[in-house]
């Protein structure tokens, strides 16, 4: 697909508006728009680098990709302390973004949701509404291949400090993940409730199901010369699935604000 400036901008002022998004649910399915990434990876060759820097600060990066511009009017709050949101990422009405954080290329943040201090929230990654990501967590973006799914939190979950959800995971809608818990896309999914291990999407992509409760747990090697051993490896762990309690006690965050 041929991609000129002007079909450059027009995309990513329609990303910002959140009028367009990298991926959307159809159906009650994800579903990538492939074209979008495509357009925004056609920005780094349309763009040279240049002198971006302020004051003491110095930065190079592709003219194309500057920093986003806000006003009072967007009605985010981004509170001061060196905070970076990308062009071509949508930040909602009402959401907050504490400092340092950073926002990515493509990224898409719900009405409501806290962008805690040291997150980072990579290229194309969906996240919802009324979520806390909390401090020092990692959103992994997925901006290549263009027809690859990216990683997705669903509305009203939420994700504890120093959490890493990686590689095109989705975390269906209010999911709850402690803190310190990693996924991949070979992680293996354990559901201490059935006690089986959670097989992957017909895409291949690990789900974390809704109100489901994670933990990260262990399970001991079983094959090779270490079995037997003591020997574990990480694994996340679903403990429960929500219930008033637990809604309870992640509402508390909301008074904190």
């Amino acid at each position: 697909m041929e991609v000129t400036i002007e079909k450059f901008n027009e995309v990513m002022a329609a990303l910002e508006a959140g009028t367009l998004r990298v991926a959307e649910k159809v159906d009650g399915m994800w579903q990538v728009n492939k074209w979008v990434k495509e357009v925004i990876l056609a920005g780094f060759k349309l763009g040279a680098v240049t002198d971006m820097s302020q004051g003491q600060f110095s930065f190079f990066d592709k003219a194309t990709f500057p920093v986003r511009k806000f006003s009072a009017e967007d009605g985010v709050r981004i509170v001061p302390g060196g905070s970076s949101i990308r062009r071509g990422a949508y930040v909602a009405p009402g959401a907050i973004v504490m400092p340092p954080a950073y926002i990515n290329v493509g990224a898409y943040v719900g009405e409501g949701t806290m962008v805690d201090s040291h997150v980072t929230i990579g290229s194309c990654a969906q996240v919802g509404r009324h979520i806390h990501i909390s401090a020092s967590t990692q959103i992994g973006g997925v901006l290549e291949p263009a027809g690859a799914l990216p990683t997705i939190i669903e509305d009203g979950a939420f994700v504890g400090g120093n959490c890493g959800i990686y590689e095109g995971t989705i975390v269906q809608e209010g999911a709850v993940i402690a803190s310190g818990v990693v996924i991949t896309s070979s992680t293996a999914l354990f559901d201490a409730t059935t006690g089986e291990f959670l097989p992957r999407n017909e895409a291949g992509r690990v789900v974390v199901p809704k109100g489901a409760v994670v933990v990260s747990g262990s399970k001991p090697l079983r094959r090779g010369p270490a079995a037997g051993s003591g020997v574990a490896l990480y694994c996340p762990v679903i403990v429960k699935y929500r219930d008033e309690k637990t809604a309870g006690s992640v509402t508390l965050e909301d008074l904190l604000r």
